[in-house]
Parts: C-alpha cells; structure tokens; sequence
C-alpha cells in the first residue's frame, strides 16, 4: 500500500485537476487541511449521467447554439430530447475537438478533415476549451459542495489547478491551456497563474502506477523520497528502467522513467514520446472500412447509417474484439434488417476478425515504435512497462503488446481498475507527492545569431553570398542557430542552461531593449547548427523580452576597425530552466555588477 505523509502546508487548500481528453474527461481532487493525510478522490456525480452509481468522466461533447452559446456540455449532450431539439434548431455538435489544439510537429497525414468537426462560427479553439473547462469546475464545485459540507466555502479563495496536457504539447500549445484557465473563470487574473500547473499526461500516468501498480505490492514497504540530482553519472545497478504508456482517446504518450528502492525515486532517462494514434483513430478507421464495405447497397450506405454504425462500433464492438480468427459484429438495427450480400443479417453486421485487428494496427505499431525509441536512448534498462489510459481498456491492444513485450523479458501490466482516472488521479498526485526529480529534454532548444565567417569552413563558404559586415567591421554570416539545450539532455529541477550573446548597434537607442525568440528544433540532427538546412523542423517556442533601459545609460561607444564609426555594445545571457514541467526562458543581464533577469 502506499504510504502518504502528512500535508505539512500551514493552511488548508484544493488541489483540483482537470484530465480535458480527446473522448472523455474528468476532475480529481484533494482536500489539503495541516497535520491530515492527504487522500485522492474523483468527482463522480455529473449532470445526466446513465450510471446511477455515478461515473469518473464524462463525454467531451459540446453543443453550440446559431448564437454560438453553450447549450449542452457531457453526458447532458447525449440526451434524447437535447439531440432532437439540437437537430431542430441547427445547434453544432463539438466531438474530438481537442484535435484542433494540437501540436503542429506531430505527424498527422492520417488525419483528415472529415474527422474533426469545424468549430462553430467566431469561436477558437482555445475558448471551447475554456467552455469546457468551465463546465468542469462547475461540476466539481457541485459535487464538492454536496459531497463536503462547508468545506467549499474555506478554500474557494485557496484552489491549486493541475492541468494535463499530451507529452507532445510544449510552450505554444501551454500558452493556450493558460489563455482558456483565463477564460473560463477559472482565476481572476495573470497574477493567480502561479496556482496553475501544466503536467504531461505521461507523468501524471506515472504517478497514478506508483500509487496503484508499483507501490501496491512489490514496493509497498518501501519509503518513496525523492532523490537530489547529481550532474555525476550514478550507479545505475540498482534502478529498474519503467515506462508508461498512456493510451488515451486522441494521443499515445510513453515516458520513461528510472526506479530506485531504498527510497523509491523516479528520474526521467528518455525524451517522452507522443503519437496522434489513440483510439479515436481506430474509429476513424473504422468508418472508412464500413464506407467501402458499403458502398454498393442502396439502403445501408447512406453516410448516417454509416456514422451510426462507427459509433456502435467505437462504443462496444472496438472494446470486445480479442480474437482475428473470429468475426466481430456490429449491432445496430433491428431483427428486419437484413441483406446477406453486404454481411448483414438480423440487423448485425458481420466483420472478419482480421479486417478488425487491422484498424488496431497504426495504433500498435506507433507504440511499439515509440517504445523502441526510448528503449535505445534509455540510460537504464526497461524491465516494466504499465498500460493506462481509456484505450487500455481494449484487451486486443493489450494482448499485442503483451505479446511484444515478453518475450523481451519485459513485465507488463494494466491497472485492475480506473484505468481512465490514471491522468486525473495521477495530476494530484503530482501536486503533493512530487516524484520525480529530474526530466528529459524533448527537443533541442536554442537561438538564431549571426556568427563571424570563417573561409576554412565549407558551410560557411556555401553561405558566403548571405555574409554582411556587422557595426564592428566584421564579416558574418547569418542564420546560425546557437543550441542551448540539447534533446535528450537529463535537467534537475534547479539546474540552468545558458549561453551569452551580444548586441550590437550604431545607435544607443538601439540597446535600450532586446527581444530573443527562444526557437525549438524537432528534426533528426543531433546538433543542428544552421536554419536553412532543416528550416521547416524549427519553430518559435516563445519571445523573451528585457528592459535594458538602465544598463544602455552605462555603455560607451567603441570604434569600427572598417571605419572608425561608432557603435554600441551590450553583452547578456539567454538562460533556460526546463527542470520544471514546463519551459522558463529568461534574459541576464549585468548592470553595476549585480546579475539582473
């Protein structure tokens, strides 16, 4: 069992957690009061819900009015008499809309319009998102309310948000998750992001199998600490290589962690991986197959039967198939429907297992390949992979995986239970338990400069037609790109990558502030170096800005060795803290010999 240790914070607090997915959704909590044991609960009463005993999530389903107002959020969308009047009255129904939010460097040929709805007219992405969102916070409140008495009341004003995100989502796709908190209500101000914090649904995965699958058994008596980071290499015979799969709806996450015992601790020894293979791909799959299945049938090929028989099959047939070497069935009409040409009889039709097993296999493969990856890069050998996430409920997925897996020498496993709370339960616990030390860097992250030329170096003689003379007089060549942290690189918490840069300009009013675009590299190069040989794998992460008006009153002109003219020269760092779960990039600068950021 795992052992909690009290909550030593000096007042009582919310920590509340949002798991916004593709198909589904769900909050977690948890009551912090000084001196008590911290415990995870889940909101499991959601307006509409079939299951009378209540249920951990709910759909991630909108409906928008012609006005563009929110009519219908989650289970309440799916009911009977807001379906019909949606249809009377020309409401737009959001599924999958998560997909519009997504990483723009992921591979997503497979991705076809057809498969995502268009959002409804003069509303982005970002602001369903905090709809949604909202609609969330409304519920936990509700069921908080109901299920606490006056214990709302006292921590209204003292609520810490956990919000996660896919492994594959970084500083543009963050921005956005804090542009909706905004939005939806969720706090006041920019000043209150200090109580919002962004988590990979890989690490909040992880947290969830410490609490559920490592610490439960195997590990149960050990202590769990975490360790302080060494830059030095550290024996490593003692740690056992974990990765976590994260199966979800529209993306599969993997991360890859070292365990050590006697404490437990968790390091990150691989670039987290993110593929948009989750299941909803498996359906889209699905519909294309029954579109040409059907095709020729007068009656049975009329694209709303289709859409409904996707949806049977995402919803029952996709969850039950386990055996290619038997057919699967799809029920979704009645005992008159019937038309043995097209496999259908009794209102069923009929799919060879092998048809079915092939729909999983982008899916399979994207993992397997994600795994490879980590396991090559691993500074620690994997010896046990957890499956999670609402896709791991499928038992054909888990039965090839675990077939892969094995004979690797491997252990596998998939929580009894709860799998699809891993994200929400894991997120909270990642605000009070804190396990892992140091992470992984998933790109490589650096600035664009202009660097002196040097006729010795063929590159920089392939760039010479680009050259320039800078104020100093020198001959420069731009478009270099100046690497501060390299992929795959392991960051403490505490640890800062930096890397000085001048400015330099004619005039003084040219040094009174500085902009740097902190640039992310997604390519195959291990150390790019210049733009134009993989321009389209760089993207602009964020823009750093500094006030230099201070330090300008302090400099003095220098003279061009071409000329003699005058210019201007101020020396500052770029400095990046990624040892968090999310990238901080700052400007450094020094004025009177006192380092200011």
């Amino acid at each position: 069992m795992f052992l909690r240790e009290p909550y030593k914070g000096p007042t009582r607090k919310l920590v509340l957690a949002f798991d916004v997915g593709t198909t589904f959704s769900g909050v977690s909590y948890c009551m912090l009061d000084p001196g008590e044991v911290p415990v995870i609960r889940g909101v499991s009463r959601y307006p509409a819900q079939e299951h009378v005993g209540g249920d951990s999530k709910i759909p991630s389903i909108l409906y928008y009015d012609l006005q563009g107002d929110v009519r219908a959020v989650g289970a309440e969308a799916l009911q009977e008499h807001v379906v019909e009047q949606a249809e009377d009255e020309g409401w737009v129904r959001l599924s999958w809309w998560k997909l519009h939010l997504r990483a723009k460097h992921l591979p997503s040929s497979h991705i076809r319009d057809i498969d995502i709805e268009p959002l409804p007219q003069g509303r982005s992405a970002v602001e369903v998102l905090a709809d949604f969102m909202r609609y969330l916070f409304q519920c936990a409140r509700t069921y908080i309310q109901e299920s606490h008495l006056n214990f709302w009341r006292s921590v209204e004003n003292s609520i810490e948000f956990v919000l996660t995100h896919p492994n594959g989502w970084e500083g543009q796709q963050q921005q956005q998750i804090r542009r909706a908190v905004e939005l939806a209500g969720l706090i006041s101000s920019k000043e209150e992001q200090s109580h919002v914090h962004l988590l990979t649904e890989g690490e909040a995965s992880l947290h969830f199998c410490v609490t559920n699958v490592i610490a439960s058994d195997t590990f149960s008596k050990t202590p769990l600490d975490v360790l302080d980071y060494s830059d030095d290499e550290e024996d490593q015979s003692d740690s056992q290589g974990v990765v976590v799969v994260d199966a979800g709806g529209g993306t599969v996450d993997l991360s890859a962690y070292s365990m050590k015992l006697s404490p437990t601790s968790f390091e990150e020894i691989a670039p987290a991986e993110c593929s948009l293979q989750g299941s909803v791909f498996v359906t889209s799959r699905a519909r294309t197959l029954l579109q040409k299945k059907l095709s020729g049938s007068k009656h049975y090929s009329d694209p709303k039967i289709v859409a409904q028989m996707a949806d049977i099959f995402d919803k029952s047939t996709k969850l039950r198939f386990r055996k290619p070497d038997e057919p699967s069935y799809i029920k979704f009409g009645t005992i008159r429907d019937k038309d043995l040409k097209y496999d259908i009889r009794s209102g069923q039709l009929k799919l060879a297992g092998s048809d079915v097993a092939d729909l999983f296999e982008p899916s399979i493969e994207a993992i397997i390949e994600a795994f490879e990856q980590q396991r090559r890069v691993a500074s620690t050998p994997i010896s046990l992979v957890c499956l999670v996430g609402g896709f791991a409920a499928s038992d054909w997925l888990f039965a090839r995986l675990r077939e892969y897996l094995l004979p690797l020498g491997i252990s596998f496993c998939r929580p009894d239970a709860h799998v699809n709370k891993a994200v929400a339960d894991g997120a909270v616990s990642f605000y009070i338990d804190h396990l892992v030390s140091s992470r992984v860097a998933r790109a490589t992250y650096g600035v664009e400069c202009f660097i002196p030329y040097y006729s010795g170096d063929p590159e920089h003689q392939v760039r010479l037609h680009k050259s320039f003379i800078d104020p100093t007089g020198e001959l420069c060549i731009p478009e270099y790109f100046e690497s501060i942290l390299l992929k795959g690189t392991k960051v403490s918490e505490l640890r800062e990558f930096r890397k000085s840069f001048q400015k330099i300009r004619k005039k003084l009013a040219g040094c009174k502030s500085h902009e740097s675009e902190l640039l992310c590299y997604q390519g195959a190069l291990r150390e790019p170096e210049w733009l134009d040989s993989d321009r389209s794998s760089f993207t602009t992460l964020c823009t750093i800005t500094a006030d230099l008006s201070e330090v300008s009153k302090t400099l003095r002109p220098i003279k061009s060795t071409l000329d003699q003219s005058k210019y201007y020269k101020i020396e500052y760092d770029v400095v990046i803290l990624f040892g968090h779960t999310e990238l901080k990039a700052q400007i450094s600068w020094k004025y009177k010999g006192v380092e200011m950021r």
